[in-house]
């Protein structure tokens, strides 16, 4: 088979890696886009290696029984929401079987049976922040072509794989729709006003990025990320905003005239209201502040919280260690069942709302650090908080560093919780643990509908 080869009827039989349907003929993979496990199909092969091929599906034979029909127009396009053709329930089974994959294959982990993965109390609008950029060059669409659209201003989500290429997106159904009426409307105030939208391969423009968040509380902050400063220009739109939008609480803006998109290395000013929104959970509350992880399912990152805590085991008389703290969300949610709490974090503006947060909420049993986390968690650190009976890690992507690891092994705690949106990961950083720990539960948790990531916490115990 070549590049360019069509392979008639092909059955899909499951899915990959990062969510990607996939095929086989003999031991030969091929991933396919907008597939789902069950059809028969028809598909193009547009790049092609030795042991696997990446194709598109250009004829549906026989469409699997599992299929939905997508509720969102850029469906195929956008880089997000790509399950949204696989009905919610075998969404939810393919997850499950993500984490066994994972542990069976990447970690050879023993392991009890799986508790069943909990579904997300929403599909839709259920996240509470968004990320969109600024392009001077829409990727155009098929309508786009037919339309004959040719220079499109964006501002929307990146295409996938492609760097220099924003789909201009009409409606997300992942954010409530508050989101969509601001960005529609900066959109349209900078195209009447001839603000120039960034361009990602000559980096010049002005308008660069938009981030919106919100909380369960109904606050708003939206950060206007400019490349260049126009004072004039700056001012009218910001406050252009707060004149139709008067109900935001935070409205903030970064200038960024780095190649890359991050800002947190730099600095937040504030122009209207407060540098913070509220979040809550129970009878807690956290400052959600412009550069602040905070879980973006709110509704699920409760449930997702209450399993970690269950996990725990604690008392009241326990000392835990809270890994990758954030703004301290678990570390302040177990605080009334923990003797004393430790979080750490590298994200210094984090810590500074956890620290915050905790004032807010009273609670004087807990205590935060900043830096590398293999940096601080070292001997003398834990010779003068004291040996941690329990530790609650929950790290990015990419996992633990073997450093870390190796700094939990010798704290010797009796339980680690592990929180994580990266099965692959977790189960690699769990085979370096089994030697002194065994897994003694395990609980999906799905945050993020219509997509293939999921949520997962393990609980070890000392052997």
């Amino acid at each position: 088979m070549k590049k360019g080869d069509i392979v008639e009827s092909l059955e899909i039989t499951g899915y990959g890696t990062e969510g990607k349907a996939i095929g086989r003929i003999d031991n030969f993979v091929i991933f396919v886009e907008n597939a789902v496990p069950g059809d028969f199909a028809d598909v193009q092969l547009y790049h092609k290696k030795k042991n696997f091929a990446e194709a598109r599906v250009v004829n549906l034979v026989k469409p699997s029984p599992y299929r939905s029909v997508p509720f969102c127009e850029h469906f195929g396009v956008c880089g997000g929401c790509k399950w949204q053709h696989l009905s919610y329930e075998k969404q939810l089974h393919f997850k499950q079987q993500q984490v066994v994959d994972s542990f069976e294959r990447i970690g050879h982990l023993e392991f009890p049976e799986i508790s069943a993965i909990l579904p997300s109390k929403a599909t839709t609008f259920y996240r509470n922040k968004l990320e969109f950029t600024f392009s001077n060059r829409a990727w155009l669409t098929k309508n786009d072509f037919l339309e004959k659209q040719t220079e499109l201003p964006a501002l929307g989500f990146h295409v996938p794989q492609r760097f220099d290429k924003v789909l201009d997106i009409h409606t997300c159904y992942l954010q409530d729709e508050i989101s969509n009426s601001i960005r529609k409307e900066i959109r349209h105030y900078c195209i009447q006003n001839k603000l120039t939208f960034f361009d990602l391969k000559e980096q010049h423009g002005m308008m660069r990025n938009l981030i919106i968040r919100n909380s369960s509380t109904g606050e708003w902050m939206v950060i206007v990320v400019f490349h260049v400063i126009e004072l004039e220009l700056r001012n009218n739109l910001l406050n252009h905003i707060i004149d139709k939008f008067p109900f935001i609480n935070s409205l903030q803006y970064v200038i960024n005239t780095k190649k890359n998109d991050t800002i947190f290395d730099l600095p937040v000013e504030i122009f209207y209201g407060k540098n913070y929104i509220l979040e809550k959970m129970e009878n807690l509350t956290f400052r959600i502040s412009a550069k602040s992880f905070y879980q973006t399912n709110s509704i699920q990152a409760y449930e997702l919280y209450k399993i970690a805590k269950e996990f725990a085991g604690l008392t009241g008389k326990e000392k835990v260690y809270d890994l990758y703290t954030g703004t301290g969300t678990i570390a302040n949610f177990i605080s009334s069942a923990s003797s004393d709490v430790y979080g750490i974090d590298y994200i210094e503006d984090a810590i500074q709302d956890a620290r915050q947060n905790a004032r807010d909420n009273k609670l004087t049993n807990l205590t935060f650090f900043a830096g590398d986390i293999k940096d601080v968690l070292k001997d003398d650190f834990i010779n003068k908080t004291g040996k941690p009976d329990v530790i609650i890690t929950d790290p990015p992507r990419a996992g633990m560093h073997n450093e870390v690891i190796i700094s939990i092994l010798k704290a010797s705690p009796e339980r680690i919780v592990y929180i994580s949106c990266n099965p692959a990961t977790q189960a690699r950083d769990l085979q370096l643990m089994m030697e002194q720990y065994r897994i003694e539960k395990i609980k999906p948790v799905d945050m993020f509908p219509h997509t293939s990531h999921v949520e997962n916490v393990v609980l070890m115990v000392k052997r």
